[in-house]
């Protein structure tokens, strides 16, 4: 049955904004909430015409956007009003309607302080430098001794050096051979990359030995455990997987939603669900 065009609705908002697994998170928790919202997934290519997407959010019954790659950078510019999270780090995943105008916040950020509790980490490893890596810097700032930050693209390494810089982060630009030397030694490793996507993909900083207080961070979600997350359970290493992660920055936007904090169990409930038929 089509909907009516200004039925209120939840975007995600991404270069394969189909193939998550948002919509199917949320649905079932809107529909026993009783809200009358849907959410729905728009995909958007790189280089799209974004000026249209920013019209199609401020259409009628548009209530909230998530965003993922890559194009949280253009969703903390094309915000009217931003939190402070997302000021600091130039990225933003959820926007929501107001008016004329949308409100930017960054809940990646939240989830990353929540799951990784507030412990001090003497050394990040940062495989990866956009959004996703800009919101784990921001939620560790306090509680980092030096970052060492990678990426196939070096300015988008210099970019997030810059941040950390400013952020008074000690923190170095390295190749990606260098970040594999430095796996080791880290007791952060981060994976904010689409490696672990594919079944054939193998653990990001190569599967190198990791250390004895290591955590590894791997935003990936997939229907399999990824090669990173496998290699790290052998070697009793503490994981948090991208399912943690959509679980929690989910949890993050009930009160920005206004929704009954019954919400946030219900979204536990939901993922758990998700993940075991995936």
């Amino acid at each position: 049955m089509e909907l009516p065009a200004h039925s209120p609705r939840m975007a995600l908002i991404g270069s394969a904004a189909t193939q998550a697994m948002s919509p199917g998170l949320w649905n079932p928790v809107l529909r026993r909430l009783g809200t009358g919202w849907t959410y729905e997934a728009w995909d958007v290519a790189p280089g799209a015409d974004m000026h249209q997407v920013r019209r199609r959010l401020l259409e009628a019954g548009v209530v909230a956007a998530n965003v993922t790659m890559p194009h949280k950078h253009w969703a903390a510019e094309t915000a009217d009003q931003a939190d402070a999270p997302v000021q600091l780090s130039g990225a933003c995943n959820l926007l929501v309607p107001d008016g004329d105008k949308l409100v930017g916040h960054n809940t990646d950020i939240t989830a990353v302080g929540v799951l990784l509790k507030g412990r001090y980490q003497r050394h990040a490893l940062m495989l990866g430098a956009g959004g996703a890596a800009r919101a784990a810097l921001i939620a560790l700032r306090a509680d980092v001794g030096t970052v060492s930050i990678t990426d196939r693209d070096p300015r988008a390494s210099e970019e997030l050096l810059g941040l950390a810089r400013d952020l008074g982060i000690e923190a170095q630009a390295v190749t990606s051979e260098e970040a594999r030397e430095l796996a080791p030694d880290a007791s952060l490793v981060v994976n904010a990359t689409p490696v672990g996507k594919s079944p054939a993909d193998g653990p990001v900083w190569g599967g190198a030995p990791l250390a004895a207080d290591a955590v590894l961070y791997d935003y990936v979600y997939a229907g399999h455990v990824t090669a990173s997350v496998g290699r790290a359970r052998e070697l009793g290493v503490r994981c948090i997987d991208g399912w943690d992660h959509l679980r929690e920055q989910a949890v993050a936007m009930v009160p920005l939603l206004g929704l009954d904090p019954e919400a946030g169990c219900l979204l536990r409930e939901s993922l758990g669900v998700l993940r075991d038929t995936h």
